[in-house]
């Protein structure tokens, strides 16, 4: 049966899409230089933040490294000249590829586009009389330019950019329009401000492509700031004298539609290779008008931009070559060398087909999700950015930027939706892309929005995507040259299973199945208890085990911690599952024994503390105070796990010191009772039953061709629980707010949010990784974000009237009572 879909995608971009014209179509392509992809069943969709290199690539600049001998190139040997010739010839191959005159321009080597960037910064020509204006979509790696135009007395004003299009009986007119943000200027030392005493610059900076929108500027701008920016965007009113400057940050729209500057005379042109196909990262250049750059005041030197130097007067004499001048140092010459075979795979498919073929892919993409509604008729997805065009190259490139939606017009978060994106092996990316303008832009974020949330705690990477209400990032999937039909089918395909709810009811975000008929509701008493004295290790079962005021007495009492003070975890050190506990409560003594060491480790639990072993640390929002062990003991987890870390234990914690809080950004951790070094609260429960459906429903998914293999059934200890519970219905515990244990009661605080850890199985000394049970658990068990599985208790205490002097342990066998 044929893919439907495929063919009238075919009809709608098949000129466009596939390299028609090349000696390779794009599924050879896919098939015989991203083996990789297949084999990983990988669906990459990262492309602005780095596309992948081709098996052909890699090939030839392995090749090309392991039969040539490159030399310094600040040498004079043979092998030495020879590079430097192929640096040259890399120079203009990149100046080639924006159409660059090297009467007109100059490549400089740089680490990256932002070395770039700050290049220009640091040796731009400021004065108390200068400007600095840049486009609200811009990098972070741009907005930094404003701190040496600032430090020199500068002005620097954000704007914003809109372009109309006027069809007319001759063809279409554009116009440009500018509006400025308020004008921004530090006091510094120095002369006082009045008339300049010589020459004005003004620097103009805007990205080719924006990358949290796909946005792409008209490069007209770049000749209507050059030549005629007073009379046509009224930037006399902020900036009356000098001239002006332009900058482009093509680091992402290079990749589809790099600048030509025999057209668009931009000063400075910043680029990145890695970008373009992948390899090598740690490299980029700066294209620099050779006028422009006799413009720019270097103070450093180092070894390749001198001439000669005294070491002991104030004497030098600079080189007069522009790339001289600027490339301190050794130039990062085997990486320019593997330029050369990124550039060849370029030209073999041409960049106008690579830009046809990812805009093809994009535009299909953009239309779907604008398609996609929830029962009741509303909008699944809010896509940012212009999307009214239906023409292939108007203004957008190769990114989509969106949130979505859910039936009740509230957001899902894109923490949410990268993290199943993941389980379905979908690579993409979420956040603001170090592109705080756009998105506070596209997102409608206040100047109050955003300082309010930072003063609460908020940053870059963290999980907090939904803050009072409003998204604080969007999701963004991108396309490279190598992008297929089926890569933007199955991401479509993901959003619409994992998103859209078909139900014309609003469910507030669940999706809480399990419930199911046909059980037998019976009585309910503990399975099993389980402690796991240092956190992430492996645990031991017990039949009877003692409570304390933090939760079952010596659970998650020890923490791993790294020489850099981070504290580990299974989620970055698997081994540590590997590593197994007991204690002896008679004997008082923890037990700890590892594959990798050969003897047992024995920790006693009343060992004696020393004052100058005790310190503070911070964690989860808390402070803790712990004390440390003797270099024998750190010697013997880091033996353990592979890698030098340090055992602290619990002492006490501050109750009156936690860390700022995110404001309206929901939380699981219990702060309110003491706790160990666990993540949310002092036990987590699991229902035997509650397993046994999750087992059904995997093995139902392999009966069924969802899952690709057999999977094997996943034990209650894959949850590391404290308290497994038997009896009565699967997900019961859901709906539990008290429950009494013998004659203890405990309080619910919720589901346990499940992360990838799920995934991991350790077996014969591996560790293994699948995307099950997780995946299985997305698909029912979901709420707000969250993927729920098991339930978080703390502790209430005994019953009243056994208070003083009664049984303070727990015991297995023992009746449960909800509520």
């Amino acid at each position: 049966m044929g893919d439907g879909g495929k063919e009238q995608f075919l009809r709608d971009f098949g000129e466009h899409y596939g390299y028609p014209n090349a000696p390779n179509s794009i599924d050879q392509i896919r098939a015989t230089q991203f083996k990789r992809l297949q084999l990983q069943d990988l669906v990459y969709l990262d492309h602005a933040g780095a596309t992948l290199y081709s098996d052909l690539q890699m090939e030839s600049v392995f090749n090309d490294l392991t039969n040539n001998v490159y030399g310094n190139p600040h040498s004079q040997s043979d092998s030495s000249s020879a590079t430097l010739d192929i640096v040259k010839n890399a120079r203009q191959q990149v100046l080639d590829y924006c159409n660059a005159s090297p009467k007109e321009y100059t490549c400089i080597f740089t680490s990256g586009a932002t070395a770039a960037l700050k290049l220009v910064g640091e040796a731009f020509p400021w004065s108390r009389s200068s400007s600095f204006m840049y486009t609200m979509e811009n990098h972070n790696s741009v907005l930094g330019i404003r701190e040496y135009a600032l430090a020199h007395g500068a002005a620097a004003i954000a704007v914003d950019i809109e372009e109309d299009i006027h069809p007319g009986i001759t063809g279409d007119t554009l116009t440009t329009k500018m509006s400025l943000h308020q004008v921004q200027r530090r006091n510094v030392a120095g002369s006082p401000e009045g008339e300049p005493t010589g020459d004005v610059y003004n620097l103009f900076a805007f990205p080719s492509e924006c990358n949290f929108s796909g946005l792409r500027f008209g490069l007209d701008l770049v000749k209507i700031i050059k030549e005629d920016s007073s009379k046509s965007l009224g930037i006399s009113s902020v900036c009356k004298n000098g001239q002006w400057m332009v900058l482009i940050d093509a680091a992402k729209g290079c990749a589809t539609v790099p600048p030509d500057l025999s057209k668009y005379p931009a000063d400075f042109v910043a680029i990145s290779f890695y970008k373009l196909f992948g390899y090598p990262t740690g490299l980029g250049a700066l294209i620099v008008r050779n006028d422009a750059a006799m413009l720019l005041k270097k103070n450093y030197f180092s070894g390749g931009t001198v001439s000669a130097s005294i070491a002991d007067i104030d004497f030098v004499k600079r080189r007069e070559g522009i790339e001289e001048l600027f490339e301190d140092g050794t130039v990062s010459f085997l990486s320019i060398v593997s330029i050369r075979h990124g550039f060849k795979i370029l030209s073999s498919l041409t960049v106008s087909a690579i830009s046809r073929h990812i805009a093809s892919l994009a535009l299909y993409t953009r239309k779907m999700l604008l398609a996609m509604r929830h029962g009741n008729g509303s909008s699944v997805c809010i896509l940012y950015g212009h999307h009214n065009s239906k023409k292939l190259h108007h203004e957008m490139g190769s990114i989509i930027s969106f949130n979505l939606k859910r039936l009740d017009g509230s957001w899902y978060g894109y923490r949410e939706v990268e993290k199943l994106a993941s389980l379905s092996a979908i690579q993409l990316r979420t956040g603001c892309f170090c592109n705080p303008g756009a998105c506070a832009k596209y997102l409608g974020l206040s100047h109050l929005d955003l300082i309010s949330n930072t003063e609460a705690g908020h940053i870059c990477w963290d999980d907090h995507d939904i803050i009072n209400g409003k998204p604080v990032g969007a999701v963004r999937v991108s396309f490279g040259y190598m992008s297929t039909y089926e890569d933007a089918k199955k991401f479509v395909d993901f959003v619409a299973s994992s998103f859209v709810s078909p139900q014309n009811h609003i469910d507030h975000g669940n999706q809480m199945e399990g419930l199911e008929n046909g059980f037998v509701r019976t009585g309910y008493y503990l399975k099993s208890i389980t402690v796991y004295p240092i956190k992430s290790c492996g645990g031991f079962s017990a039949r009877s085990w003692p409570l304390s005021s933090n939760g079952l007495t010596h659970d998650r009492q020890w923490i791993l911690r790294s020489l850099t003070g981070e504290i580990l975890t299974q989620k970055k050190v698997p081994e540590m599952g590997f590593i197994s506990t007991f204690i002896d409560l008679s004997q008082g003594i923890l037990f700890v024994d590892s594959p990798s060491c050969k003897e047992r480790l024995q920790i006693t639990l009343e060992s004696e503390v020393y004052e100058d072993a005790i310190e503070e640390i911070e964690l989860y929002g808390q402070r803790y105070k712990v004390y440390s062990y003797d270099n024998e003991t750190n010697a013997w987890f880091s033996e353990a796990i592979g890698r030098t870390c340090s055992l602290l234990r619990y002492s006490s914690f501050n109750r009156d010191f936690l860390l700022k809080k995110i404001k309206g950004a929901a939380t699981c951790r219990d702060m309110n009772n003491k706790l160990n070094f666990a993540n949310e609260a002092q036990f987590l429960l699991v229902s035997e039953e509650s397993v046994s459906d999750l087992n059904r429903r995997l093995s139902s998914d392999v009966q069924k061709g969802i899952s690709g293999r057999a999977i094997a059934k996943v034990s209650a200890s894959r949850f590391r629980p404290n308290l497994v519970v038997s009896g009565g219905r699967p997900y019961a515990e859901d709906g539990w707010r008290d429950i009494r244990i013998g004659n203890k009661y405990f309080s619910s605080l919720g589901g346990c949010n499940r992360c990838q850890l799920i995934n991991l199985t350790l077996n014969s000394g591996q560790v293994q990784k699948s995307n099950e049970p997780l995946t299985t658990l997305a698909s029912y068990r979901r709420v707000k974000g969250k993927i729920l599985f098991g339930i978080l208790l703390k502790y209430a205490g005994i019953d009243g009237e056994q208070q003083q002097g009664g049984d303070s342990w727990l015991h297995v066998g023992q009746d449960i009572h909800p509520d």
